[in-house]
């Protein structure tokens, strides 16, 4: 029993020198592996700014709206009902009525609601008519609240609120005057010229579609269509923005209606009544379901993210597998010095997968270090302008599962020339070839 501890003592000694060797060689040759532990540093910053980006991402995606618990509109797809209502993309192919919505609205179980209404745009951006709880009640990226930049929420008729990216183009501020669109297109064929809008508040970023929108109270939007039918202004007939506080100006109908439930456990209570709703054809999506859905459909970036990356980390790993065989030929005379000195033919593998492994780790080090700087540098202009929070922050579950994938197939990739250093020891014996 001594013997063998003796014997495992004298290996782990001889391990350590290995290692201890294995960091003096790469040291020596410093200036030549700097390039090696460069690039496995820069694969692995993008291999890792690549996958915090693709998280944020995806959860900017799929909490695009939060604290919502059912999105209630005319009956259709789930998916078409979302992209409309969250997301302002396509159109309604029908609308629901402002009675079923304060119906909704007055039940005991139902917390709060807020209607969306939609249909008209501004230089493409989408113009959503609301009430002023959206800016209280909308959440993002769990449960945080929208805040005003400049201004405030509007508090006139002809008030409206723009989001972060459609000031930012237009050069918005509290103050501005602007003309709405009819319709959803660019194009800007029908413009309601006769009302023009003050913008009264500008939001902070949130990488969502809010950053992209426009906001008027429900009234406005009723205001600004008095005078016309059939999606076109009536000939002869012209309301002045004085004049249009005279008219009773409550929507006939909505969009969709946003709900919170005082429980969620009445959701699917809530939700079997909607779909069997007598007035009118109705549907209520849980938007947590919905867009775990639509994300599945566009996912394709995400698995163009995961094979860039891949491909980055391949080439990194290649080339530090590289510069380690092509200095073998340089060091058979080393190798076989230390094969005189002692050494045994697995020392010298061991030797080489040491040093490799050692160039991988200092790469990967280096990796982080410039991903942190990198973070801390980039992450508020990110934040200001795209809406993409990129905190410094410890490695999540997926970037540590990353680092393991990485240093593993490192290794691995280190075998190869230490295999063949191994070989060329067996082959050299106490003579160096040249």
């Amino acid at each position: 029993m001594r013997n063998l501890t003796a014997a495992r003592a004298a290996e782990m000694i001889r391990f350590t020198y290995l290692f201890f060797l294995a960091g003096k060689s790469a040291w020596n040759r410093r200036g030549t592996l700097l390039l090696v532990v460069l690039s496995i540093a820069l694969s692995t910053t993008l291999l890792l700014g690549l996958e915090r980006v693709r998280t944020q991402v995806r959860e900017s995606f799929v909490q695009a709206v939060s604290g919502v618990d059912l999105v209630v509109g005319a009956r259709g797809g789930d998916m078409q009902l979302m992209l409309y209502a969250v997301f302002h993309l396509g159109g309604a192919t029908n609308n629901m009525s402002w009675k079923s919505a304060l119906s909704i609205a007055a039940r005991p179980d139902v917390a709060w609601s807020v209607p969306i209404s939609l249909g008209d745009s501004h230089n493409g951006y989408p113009v959503v008519g609301t009430s002023a709880d959206f800016f209280t009640r909308y959440r993002f990226r769990g449960g945080r609240e929208l805040q005003l930049a400049q201004g405030g929420s509007f508090s006139d008729l002809f008030d409206v609120v723009t989001g972060s990216e459609v000031a930012k183009k237009h050069g918005y501020v509290p103050g501005s005057r602007i003309i709405l669109s009819h319709g959803n297109s660019g194009a800007q064929l029908a413009r309601h010229e006769d009302k023009p809008f003050v913008v009264s508040g500008v939001l902070r970023p949130t990488g969502t579609p809010v950053d992209r929108s426009l906001y008027i109270s429900l009234e406005a939007m009723e205001a600004i269509h008095l005078n016309w039918q059939g999606g076109a202004p009536i000939r002869g007939l012209e309301i002045r923005p004085d004049q249009v506080r005279k008219f009773n100006l409550e929507p006939k109908s909505i969009t969709a209606l946003l709900v919170g439930m005082k429980s969620r456990s009445r959701v699917f209570a809530l939700q079997q009544d909607i779909r069997n709703w007598k007035e009118e054809a109705l549907t209520g999506v849980m938007p947590g379901v919905a867009m775990d859905q639509i994300w599945r459909l566009v996912s394709t970036g995400e698995q163009a993210l995961f094979l860039v990356s891949g491909l980055v980390i391949f080439t990194g790993l290649a080339g530090l597998a590289s510069a380690i065989l092509a200095g073998l030929g340089e060091r058979r005379r080393e190798l076989a010095i230390l094969r005189s000195a002692g050494a045994r033919p697995l020392d010298i593998l061991i030797l080489l997968a040491c040093e490799g492994f050692l160039l991988l780790c200092a790469g990967m080090a280096c990796g982080l270090l410039l991903l942190v700087l990198l973070l801390l540098a980039l992450g508020p202009t990110l934040a200001d302008s795209y809406g993409i929070a990129l905190h410094v922050s410890p490695p999540g579950t997926g970037e540590l599962l990353l680092l393991g994938g990485i240093a593993a197939a490192g290794f691995l990739t280190c075998l190869i020339p230490a295999w063949r250093a191994y070989r060329l020891s067996l082959a050299d014996g106490l003579t160096a070839s040249t």
